[in-house]
């Protein structure tokens, strides 16, 4: 019996998600489908590829060493597709992006619509979570991040600086203890990250502020966006995000005032791909006029 390429993109699903259900769900095909194709496939190669454990499928020997030869397969049959249907015209197709919610929510809807009108026929995935992703197992195509990665075969361009600003709305500084100097913060409820879930160091803004303690805490730049839209106190927020807030102001801006960088994440495999070069292309072009326009405006 003879490997069958649809067998290996289930491996493949499997190896990456550690589970049936998981890769189904990716697939699109029921768990105990995916179940039969690993067994089949491993009867083609009269070789176990998992050992199943508590934590999941997790890869034999065997099956490390198909998985890195599936995984370039995988890369030669995008490349191939892409030379058949040739390189001229419009994106098409889908691609997930990943991205903290800071660019997510402030950033990417404006310049991946603009994108997206530029190709029509280009769908656009934007997967928004305040944490790192793992592109090893396809979470998504690309991801931003605030630092670039030091290892695993990963291509890494940079973005775009941006800065970010102690600010508070007009409304609660009217009520509030005034501020002249950064001591005076003692006296305020700070906005801020749940310290213990900061998922990259460059988001450890207080330290860097010398602020010591935080009020209302939350793993989300929105919801802190919106503690202190809502006049519930001070914080750190992304200088662009500051004109979708109407009522928020800077605090002590020759005190406090960081700038932080955003990087694009790919598959080193993955720039092979001019589909996915062309959108990153215009991803890049695209945040680094958002960014300008945007912190013009503050």
């Amino acid at each position: 019996m003879q490997p069958q390429w649809d067998d290996l993109k289930v491996f493949l699903a499997v190896a990456r998600f550690e589970s049936l259900s998981a890769a189904g769900r990716i697939l699109k095909i029921d768990p105990a489908t995916v179940g039969r194709r690993i067994a089949r496939l491993e009867e083609a190669l009269c070789a176990p590829l998992f050992a199943k454990s508590p934590q999941g499928y997790a890869l034999t020997n065997e099956g490390q060493r198909l998985v890195e030869r599936a995984a370039r397969a995988e890369q030669e049959m995008a490349a191939a597709f892409e030379d058949l249907t040739g390189h001229g015209g419009q994106l098409s197709g889908q691609i997930r992006l990943g991205s903290p919610d800071g660019s997510a929510n402030f950033l990417l809807p404006q310049v991946c619509a603009q994108i997206v009108e530029d190709n029509p026929d280009l769908e656009v995935q934007i997967v928004a979570l305040p944490r790192v992703f793992n592109l090893s197992r396809r979470e998504a195509d690309m991801a931003i991040a605030v630092s670039a990665p030091l290892a695993g075969r990963l291509s890494v361009q940079k973005l775009t600086d941006y800065k970010l600003s102690l600010v508070a709305s007009k409304s609660y500084l009217q009520t509030a203890p005034p501020i002249h100097t950064p001591e005076d913060l003692r006296d305020h409820r700070i906005v801020g990250y749940i310290q213990d879930m900061i998922f990259d160091k460059e988001l450890d803004y207080m330290a860097e502020a010398g602020l010591s303690r935080v009020d209302l805490a939350s793993n989300s730049v929105s919801v802190q966006f919106s503690w202190i839209r809502q006049g519930a106190g001070i914080g750190i927020v992304h200088d662009f995000s500051i004109p979708f807030g109407q009522d928020i102001v800077r605090v002590l801006p020759d005190h406090i005032n960081l700038t932080r960088s955003f990087y694009l994440i790919r598959h080193v495999d993955d720039r092979r791909l001019d589909r996915l070069n062309r959108f990153a292309e215009a991803l890049a072009s695209g945040m680094r006029r958002e960014v300008a326009r945007l912190e013009a405006l503050t």
